[in-house]
């Protein structure tokens, strides 16, 4: 595993129980969480400003879709993971190659998909 100490992930999840168990996730892990985000402006103001290491996006907020958030990630070079229910087919064609854990997912896989993401930063 990476080392997690001072990384911060921001949490982008509109459930708020699914948002806690990520967050008890993260923690068990030694990530420091930001958030949770749970609608889209908000996450999306949080990926342009807060100092993050990674994130963790839901694809569904309340109607809305994670992708902006997704392209200013991207675009100040921050990593990230989708978690949704629909897995990979809930994506569009921009990101298909973005780790995508199916919900509900355990510890380990979640585990597996940060350390995928933060060696091939």
């Amino acid at each position: 595993m990476i080392e997690a100490s001072s990384r911060r992930v921001l949490i982008v999840e509109d459930e708020i129980l699914v948002a806690m168990l990520i967050e008890d996730m993260l923690i068990e892990l030694g990530f420091a969480v930001v958030g949770p985000a749970m609608r889209l402006q908000h996450a999306l103001k949080m990926a342009q400003e807060e100092s993050l290491d990674l994130a963790v996006l839901d694809v569904n907020l309340a109607n809305e879709q994670s992708f902006p958030v997704a392209r200013a990630l991207q675009q100040r070079g921050i990593p990230f993971i989708f978690a949704t229910a629909y897995g990979s087919k809930g994506l569009n064609d921009r990101f298909q190659e973005v780790i995508t854990l199916q919900k509900p997912f355990e510890l380990h896989q979640l585990k597996h998909a940060i350390s995928s993401v933060l060696a091939s930063k």
